[in-house]
């Protein structure tokens, strides 16, 4: 990993990719000592145990990583995570971006316990397509340990092979190419650069490095990009693919980024890099849909593994596999995202699933919220916000309201600052699909709608306040207003959404132009 002088790379995608096939991450799972390692090395000529204590105990501690060539050219991202117990943290980190796996099992072990839990982590991280290896056939007869686990993970591909021998390699590449082949990638989908760090360190000429795998977008030379939870600029220096420079890095890569304007100190595994029109912010509180093991209390204290971060925090009940996690440090989640939960005493995996709202309130069971998760775990398209993200030519004439828009807007003029909720608006769903293409009607909060009048007029009064007393809190919002808490905290949500205002510790917003960096 060189980082020297920046180096120009041809406009050809074929000068800067060997091979233009998109880009997969390929994750090891398995026990301590089944031969993860040595299988990765005989895949790719890569021995990723890069530290002096893990070259001494010949056991992986941290993550490693590779590059592996399949039969048809197409190169994928390897990353090989430590199978001891002590680890899984470290694994999860590691498997949180990966697109597809290969489970070692040892022929003269069969399935171990961490064989089970790396098993249930991929299964929390929605992770389903791999092939199976069973490693050390030059020692034992695979058949026990083939049965095993293929009970385990039902109907995916056993490969019998052996590192030392390289018996059976070439098989074992030819499925993780079937595989990869069938996979959609990251890349096809255009959505803001997540880049969740897994390592912090720096280049003696080149300064600050981070790296990953690169959830989504694209990241290259010269971006500037927000720094989580830090809320900061950083400016990428230059991008890295397996050690070699590039001009850009596209989802599904594991990337290396060579940062401008920050110190080694002041970010670490956990932190993000995210474009900033990503709706990635720091939160507490999660509503998600998960399947946990029988016997998960609603209230348990816990460990939730998101990115590459942990938190711990509290499983809280609300029926039909929907759960609220209440969690005791931020995570930098989005709602689709995967979440791993772990029990902390003691430490096991209970499961996993997917993240519904990232930015929930606290909740029981009542009916209006359940209705909405219900509406989410489904995939309900919100017709409103359909409408309002369809492109629209910069220089085209916007359409006459239709009569009923005109009275809806009327009305949401009235409203002023105390904004409609949706659910008395579910009589004029169309209308007010047509106010939000033509930027009429702004959603407020998650669940109302404001004239566009209204949101500016709010903006300047928010504004001069902060200006004039240096900060805004909710009470003083409220008063401002003459409305009630409810109203008052949907604005400032707003506000804060719209990157307009930074929430401080103590709840009081500032403006985010007068907000600290450094």
């Amino acid at each position: 990993m060189g980082f020297a002088a920046p180096v120009e790379v041809a406009n050809d995608p074929d000068a800067r990719f060997p091979c233009v096939s998109a880009p997969l991450t390929l994750g090891t799972a398995g026990h301590v000592d089944h031969g993860k390692t040595a299988l990765v090395e005989a895949l790719t000529g890569v021995h990723t145990d890069r530290l002096p204590e893990e070259q001494a105990r010949g056991m992986s501690i941290e993550l490693g990583y590779a590059r592996l060539t399949l039969p048809d050219g197409r190169r994928v991202s390897v990353v090989d995570v430590p199978g001891h117990e002590r680890f899984v943290r470290t694994m999860v980190a590691g498997a949180g971006g990966i697109d597809f796996f290969v489970m070692v099992v040892a022929a003269d072990d069969g399935v171990m316990p961490q064989t089970r839990e790396h098993a249930a982590v991929l299964r929390g991280l929605g992770v389903d397509r791999g092939v199976i290896a069973i490693t050390k056939i030059d020692r034992a007869d695979p058949e026990l340990a083939s049965a095993e686990a293929g009970d385990l993970l039902p109907g995916v591909e056993i490969v019998r092979c052996s590192a030392l021998t390289g018996a059976g390699i070439t098989d074992l590449t030819g499925a993780l190419g079937r595989v990869a082949t069938s996979l959609p990638s990251r890349a096809a989908t255009a959505r803001p650069v997540v880049l969740h760090i897994d390592r912090v360190f720096t280049i003696r000429g080149a300064g600050t490095v981070v790296t990953g795998t690169l959830w989504s977008g694209r990241i290259a030379r010269g971006d500037t990009l927000r720094l989580l939870p830090a809320d900061r600029e950083v400016r990428v220096r230059s991008v890295e693919v397996h050690d070699e420079p590039v001009e850009t890095a596209d989802a599904g890569q594991r990337v290396a980024v060579n940062l401008s304007g920050i110190g080694v100190r002041e970010l670490a595994r956990g932190d993000a890099l995210v474009h900033a029109a990503s709706e990635i912010e720091p939160t507490t509180v999660l509503d998600c849909a998960l399947d946990l093991k029988a016997g998960a209390d609603d209230g348990e204290r816990v460990q939730i593994h998101h990115g590459t971060r942990t938190a711990a925090g509290r499983v809280v009940g609300l029926g039909d596999g929907l759960w609220q996690v209440r969690l005791e440090a931020p995570v930098l989640a989005a709602g689709g995202d995967r979440i791993v939960v772990r029990s902390v005493a003691p430490p096991d995996t209970l499961g996993g699933g997917v993240i519904l709202d990232p930015s929930a309130r606290r909740h029981g069971r009542s009916s209006p919220a359940l209705e909405r998760l219900e509406r989410i775990r489904r995939g309900e398209t919100d017709p409103v916000a359909t409408a309002a993200t369809e492109d629209r030519p910069a220089d085209e004439v916007p359409e006459p309201l239709t009569p009923a828009a005109v009275v809806l807007e009327a009305r949401l003029l009235e409203s002023g600052h105390h904004p409609e909720p949706v659910t008395a608006l579910e009589g004029v769903a169309r209308e007010l699909a047509e106010l939000r293409s033509a930027g009429i009607a702004v959603r407020v909060g998650r669940d109302m709608y404001a004239h566009r009048a209204a949101v500016d007029a709010v903006g300047r009064r928010v504004v001069g306040i902060i200006e004039a007393e240096g900060s805004i809190t909710l009470a003083r919002l409220r008063d401002e207003l003459g409305t009630s808490r409810k109203y008052a905290q949907a604005w400032l949500e707003h506000l804060d959404a719209g990157r307009l205002t930074k929430r401080l510790p103590d709840n009081r917003r500032v403006l985010r132009r007068h907000f600290g960096r450094g």
